[in-house]
């Protein structure tokens, strides 16, 4: 088995799997490492929650954001960009959303997170998702790049919170909602 480290990115460059050596904080570096980083939270999130099929959704997640950074990687080569994501990845999302948010308390304010450690950490996970979504629009601007990728994470963004909510909701505790001190 190869050694885990390589010594080649010691300088500040890295290669990606086109042969082509970039700074680490190229634009599509910096994408990727937010979906990677966005992929670790959500595995934290699984882990501090007790709803299987919660934990089953943040699995089949996590195996479709695997499927972005190929084209992430490979933004900027002479080739048609189209994700691997599945055509009805944003509906499912969006079905989602809609059946969750069915379930809580209409939303009036905003939502102070903290209330318990496993929404807490679905929290960073959609604020990491927020960051990779701006990471991959900056990506579009300069590469051609499916418009469903930004679009994904955008609604993944709103599923996270809406998973939050649904969370602390199904163990008895209410949104804690931002009151500003007059």
């Amino acid at each position: 088995m190869a050694k885990i480290y390589t010594r080649r990115g010691d300088g500040g460059q890295t290669r990606l799997f086109t042969g082509e050596r970039f700074p680490k904080d190229e634009g599509r570096l910096e994408a990727l490492g937010c979906i990677d980083e966005l992929v670790a939270f959500l595995g934290l999130s699984r882990s501090e929650i007790e709803d299987r099929k919660i934990r089953s959704r943040l699995t089949a997640i996590q195996s479709e954001l695997y499927l972005i950074p190929g084209d992430i990687a490979s933004a900027g080569q002479d080739r048609p960009s189209s994700t691997k994501l599945p055509d009805d990845a944003i509906d499912i999302i969006e079905s989602l959303i809609d059946a969750y948010d069915a379930k809580l308390p209409p939303l009036r304010d905003f939502i102070m997170p903290g209330e318990s450690r496993a929404s807490s950490t679905l929290h960073v996970a959609r604020t990491v998702c927020r960051r990779a979504e701006r990471r991959v629009v900056a990506v579009a601007r300069d590469f051609p790049l499916d418009a469903r990728v930004p679009a994904y994470l955008n609604r993944l963004s709103d599923l996270l919170f809406v998973m939050a909510r649904l969370v602390d909701h199904e163990s008895g505790r209410p949104d804690r909602t931002f009151k500003a001190a007059l």
